[in-house]
């Protein structure tokens, strides 16, 4: 695909994208070195969460399980509404009443799975989701501080067959999937979007972050509402526009910042409109 040509002008040490349709999980584009490893940052979120999700189905713990600060769940960790700080173990309101974008909140979910699988977390989520898939490249460091948020190491080329997956799923009921990704978890809550301020609501499925009517976003200014997904501070993003039926996955080794926020959408809509013919 042509406009995945525009990683060239990102200013960048290494950058790598792909686009993948949701019918068949066929690559339809991919430019730049698939099989350089990068530091996901909090996209690892998304593959904690789809480990999370299988541990549901497994039946290892349930969604409205007591997990984290007194009152919360497993469910409001995942959506980011159990009250914990951002980077702290530190109860900052109710569970339930706001959008606490939180890395520690990740950490205790990591932790909560651990402890009900009697599995270490990273070979957990290895053998549920990154073996199955085919995903060899990927991991979760798990001596990084918040292993469960930002330890992850991955590839576009195991991204996208994580990304086929989140669009016809194999290892999860599709039923289950559809909940993480298209319902709004605690409709209403508003909170941060990190890196582009104070939304309400602020959407959020069960670990994926909902686009809905957002703007800015990072995401493009052509993609639909119901795309779903996460971006990484490290220059990573994977997004899921089901009503196009693909999905898209950028991995750089540049943090986040204004120069991400700019061209990201750009991409993002270069890449709908070639679709689009």
């Amino acid at each position: 695909m042509e406009s995945l040509r525009r990683i060239e002008t990102w200013s960048v040490p290494h950058a790598a994208a792909a686009v993948v349709r949701g019918a068949d999980g066929a690559l339809l584009g991919a430019h730049g070195p698939q099989e350089h490893l990068f530091p996901l940052a909090s996209v690892t979120k998304l593959l904690t969460s789809y480990a999370v999700l299988v541990a549901v189905e497994e039946g290892v713990f349930e969604l409205d399980d007591p997990a984290g600060p007194e009152g919360s769940t497993v469910r409001h960790l995942l959506a980011h509404t159990s009250g914990l700080a951002f980077d702290e173990h530190r109860v900052m309101a109710e569970p339930g009443n706001r959008r606490l974008y939180s890395n520690a909140g990740f950490d205790v979910l990591a932790r909560t799975l651990e402890q009900a699988a009697g599995i270490e977390f990273g070979r957990y989520v290895a053998e549920a989701v990154f073996q199955p898939l085919g995903m060899h490249a990927t991991l979760i460091n798990t001596a990084h501080r918040t292993p469960a948020g930002a330890g992850g190491l991955s590839t576009v080329a195991d991204l996208v067959r994580f990304a086929a997956e989140l669009q016809s799923p194999k290892l999860l009921d599709p039923g289950t999937l559809r909940a993480a990704t298209r319902e709004v978890a605690f409709p209403g809550t508003g909170g941060v979007l990190p890196g582009f301020g104070h939304r309400r609501p602020n959407d959020w499925g069960l670990g994926f972050e909902i686009r809905d009517g957002k703007a800015p976003h990072w995401t493009g200014t052509t993609n639909s509402p119901a795309t779903f997904g996460h971006f990484g501070q490290s220059g990573t993003f994977l997004w899921v526009d089901p009503e196009a039926g693909v999905a898209c996955v950028a991995l750089t080794d540049l943090d986040f910042g204004p120069w991400a926020a700019e061209v990201w959408p750009v991409l993002s809509d270069a890449v709908l409109a070639e679709l689009r013919g």
